[in-house]
């Protein structure tokens, strides 16, 4: 079965981030998530037994590209809800991505679902990702 999961094409999510556009703060939460990773079933023929395949995600890896990362089972959200966060502690330039590995289960000929062993792991382009400092500054709106 193991073999038959491996050969099914799983999709790779997509990574967003916030702040968008490619740059955040020093010591800000900046918020991860991902997008594409639905569950997904298919058939396949083997030895003239209909099998069906329960294709899920597992957990996805935030690698935020500065040697942390995150194994989280949720996807995460949009601003505002905050679930897959990283606080980066030094600015420069850094290239975060994805890995999301899928798991399935099986059923022959609609008997009772099995767990497939073994995963199928997709990964992401890597992003660029500037963190910047910044300076808090007042001023009299009344100039």
């Amino acid at each position: 079965m193991e073999r038959a999961f491996r050969r099914i094409p799983v999709p790779t999510p997509t990574l967003h981030i916030q702040p968008v556009k490619g740059r955040t703060l020093v010591n800000f939460d900046t918020n991860y998530y991902a997008t594409g990773g639905a569950s997904f079933t298919r058939a396949v023929t083997l030895l003239g037994h209909r099998v069906t395949l329960r294709i899920h995600v597992d957990h996805y890896l935030y690698r935020f590209g500065d040697g942390e990362q995150l194994s989280s089972a949720s996807p995460g959200a949009a601003f505002p809800q905050l679930t897959n966060t990283h606080q980066y502690r030094r600015r420069g330039v850094v290239h975060p991505n994805l890995a999301t590995t899928w798991s399935a289960d099986y059923q022959v000929d609609g008997g009772g679902w099995r767990a497939v062993r073994g995963t199928v792991t997709t990964t992401g382009p890597t992003q660029r990702l500037e963190v910047v400092t910044a300076t808090p500054r007042l001023t009299n709106p009344y100039e």
